[in-house]
């Protein structure tokens, strides 16, 4: 079972969320899920963007300032602003860059093979293609008072209120049962 601190939790629909949410918490007690260079690659491959880690000893700093711009630019457009010109330029200067090579087997299984900075214009390509698609209607910010991860709600009735039902919505149901629940002081 994932935990909220899980840097493995992929829950948002789209790679650019899920990758915005390796940090938790960012208004509260803010949770940061990729400490070191080793943790980055760790989760390029559980995201099934590269089959190995790549190199990441440069990269940490490249890819968190490329998570915090895409951020920024999802709370942006949940407020219905227009995007910020600096970090529309680094998403896009990310995505300029090489995608991860594909190629098939013999026995038709696919490998991904690539570098730190074509996981990342991997990455900085989810965002933008999510901006520009009727999916950016569908955005939304967990209900649960401490989370702060986006996800994209596909739901039939679009009513998901949590991230993830398993995670922060039990948590949330368990304290209004709790709040329900007690007893007043005398």
């Amino acid at each position: 079972m994932s935990t909220f601190t899980d840097p493995h939790l992929f829950v948002s629909g789209n790679l650019a969320l899920n990758f915005i949410g390796t940090v938790g918490e960012r208004r509260t007690n803010r949770i940061e899920r990729l400490t070191t260079a080793d943790e980055l690659g760790e989760w390029v491959v559980a995201a099934e963007i590269l089959d190995t880690a790549p190199d990441c000893a440069d990269a940490l700093d490249r890819a968190t300032a490329l998570r915090e711009a895409a951020w920024r630019t999802m709370q942006t457009v949940l407020r219905g602003e227009p995007l910020d010109a600096a970090d529309r330029a680094l998403l896009e200067s990310h995505a300029r860059d090489t995608l991860p090579e594909l190629t098939l087997t013999a026995d038709g299984a696919v490998r991904r093979g690539g570098t730190i900075d074509s996981a990342l214009a991997a990455i900085a390509r989810s965002a933008i293609e999510l901006l520009g698609s009727p999916d950016r209607d569908r955005l939304k910010e967990c209900g649960r008072d401490a989370c702060t991860r986006l996800y994209l709600d596909t739901s039939r009735g679009g009513s998901r209120r949590w991230c993830d039902m398993a995670v922060c919505g039990n948590r949330a149901k368990s304290k209004a049962f709790r709040a329900r629940n007690t007893e007043p002081a005398q």
